[in-house]
């Protein structure tokens, strides 16, 4: 344990880092509330040492929001902090169903981390504490009071790819929803025409929900070895998912022959749809009513209606397309490396958690694996005995 001088000449020495104290705290002034001011202080420190890593706004939020409630259960501030503290807040949290696995793991890395920010002598924070109150904060987040990373898919078990036959039915709600407006005469015809086409444009190129909503126009491509598909030979994706404070990554999303039924529906959209919501100059490929572009939650509410027609399960979400999406193009019989770069995957591993094969797949490849062994002029392997 370092003596308060030691501590003090620590921090001194990275003093200038993004969210040390002496940037965070104005000196030679009393707080009306020392520990609420000290606690404040951190949390802004925090929020400054993130930012100059690039990270995300929603991510910055969302992670100095689990402090905050973390604090309010445990009801001390982070310098009394114990990992006590740390199992009961989880416990309840989980006895309440609230979280799931992997929310549980990201949220206790998330915990870590601040500890490890305000312990790190190079902000000061710990000094500061001893100097104020005479006690520090010290780690309280262990491999043995969290949650261990044991297995590759820490989703939701419901969460799976559509069937054949599932998707089907989803589109087939999607377009009845359409007919059934304009019989009706109702106001919307053209609200649900676009959800119609959204949706299976999510599906034909698999992106995800954000990556969606940010398309423009300009993002449709055309292919000069598929000049077939015209304008919508692929699909430019230009807001992936980022990671660890990079920015958005790009790819190009080829359009596969097997789902060649969306080149027509899209440039119809584009043509005669699209020009129906009076969008003016606006470069978003979906916009709405209001001539803005369509929102991540619009897309989450119009998945769920369309799936409460088709009387699908309720554990399927939009996200499920994404799945589906890369399932087939397993079942279709593209190379894993084709797959992964038509998603975005940095690592194959990731693409193979989202990948659902059937049992008619499998079968396929067995009875394709059999046919190559008893064909005439074929090498019969031995059968092996244990």
């Amino acid at each position: 344990m370092l003596h308060l001088m030691q501590l003090s000449e620590v921090a001194l020495s990275g003093a200038s880092l993004p969210g040390a104290v002496r940037l965070v705290r104005a000196a030679n002034v009393a707080a009306l509330d020392p520990e609420a001011a000290m606690f404040s202080a951190m949390l802004t420190g925090w929020e400054q040492q993130q930012r100059s890593r690039l990270l995300t706004r929603k991510t910055i939020i969302d992670r100095l929001s689990l402090v905050r409630r973390f604090a309010e259960f445990a009801g001390t501030y982070p310098w009394d902090w114990t990992p006590e503290d740390v199992e009961a807040y989880f416990s309840a949290r989980l006895s309440r169903g609230e979280l799931v696995w992997s929310t549980v793991r990201g949220q206790q890395g998330d915990l870590e981390m601040f500890c490890a920010f305000i312990t790190d002598s190079r902000y000061g924070w710990a000094a500061a504490c001893q100097e104020e109150f005479g006690r520090f904060p010290v780690q309280v987040c262990h491999d043995w009071n969290t949650a261990a990373h044991v297995v590759e898919y820490e989703g939701r078990p419901g969460r799976r790819a559509l069937t054949f036959d599932e998707l089907q039915t989803l589109f087939d709600a999607a377009d009845d929803r359409v007919e059934e407006t304009r019989r009706k005469r109702r106001k919307g015809v053209l609200a649900a025409w676009r959800d119609a086409i959204l949706l299976k444009q999510v599906y034909a190129y698999g992106t995800r929900r954000r990556e969606t909503v940010m398309l423009d126009l300009a993002d449709l491509r055309r292919n000069p070895r598929a000049p077939q598909y015209g304008r919508v030979g692929a699909v430019e994706v230009r807001f992936g998912k980022a990671s660890r404070g990079s920015p958005p990554k790009r790819r190009t999303v080829l359009t596969v022959p097997e789902v060649e039924w969306i080149v027509p529906l899209i440039e119809e959209w584009a043509a005669e749809v699209r020009p129906g919501f009076s969008p003016g100059r606006h470069p978003a490929l979906w916009v709405t009513e209001r001539c803005g572009r369509i929102g991540v939650r619009r897309l989450d509410e119009v998945f769920a209606m369309v799936r409460e027609r088709a009387g699908l399960p309720r554990e399927l979400d939009l996200h499920c397309l994404r799945h589906t999406y890369i399932t087939h193009l397993v079942e279709f019989g593209y190379p894993e490396r084709f797959v992964q770069q038509q998603v975005g995957h940095a690592y194959g591993s990731t693409t193979a958690l989202y990948t659902w094969v059937s049992d008619e797949y499998r079968n396929r490849l067995i009875e394709s694996t059999l046919r190559r062994r008893l064909e005439p002029g074929t090498k019969k392997e031995v059968a092996l005995s244990w």
